[in-house]
């Protein structure tokens, strides 16, 4: 089967693959070959790719997924391979984040803290078979 991965700006990942992980707005699933027509909506988080004995692993920052004919389709606003996202600057980016959300200040946006925590923490987990 195949799967693209694409943004606004580019297409992230065009390849052949033997499994797809990711995560839906209702929660996780997996998609392997022959597996019937499905369309979802994706919330922040990883999406897996199995070729052979390889993994790789992408930030999906929302969108949508669609899987019909043995081709997965990815649409995301932001999507990252694991391997080029900078860890230093993810761990800063959760580090300032998880500081506003403590803030008791009731003028900074808790949903807009949240996202960005979940963003962060995405990113990291994308990175940990780097």
């Amino acid at each position: 089967m195949h799967l693209k991965i694409i943004t606004h700006e580019k297409v992230v990942f065009d390849e052949d693959v033997d499994a797809i992980y990711t995560k839906g707005t209702e929660g996780e699933f997996g998609v392997l070959k022959n597996h019937v027509p499905v369309m979802a909506s994706l919330d922040i988080g990883v999406t897996k790719v199995v070729q052979g004995e390889q993994e790789k692993y992408f930030t999906t920052m929302g969108g949508v997924f669609q899987f019909k004919n043995n081709e997965g389709l990815i649409l995301t606003n932001t999507a990252e391979s694991g391997d080029e996202i900078d860890v230093t600057r993810a761990k800063a980016a959760l580090a300032r984040a998880q500081a506003r959300l403590a803030e008791a200040d009731a003028s900074i946006d808790a949903k807009r803290a949240e996202a960005a925590v979940a963003r962060a923490m995405a990113r990291l987990k994308a990175t940990l078979n780097k």
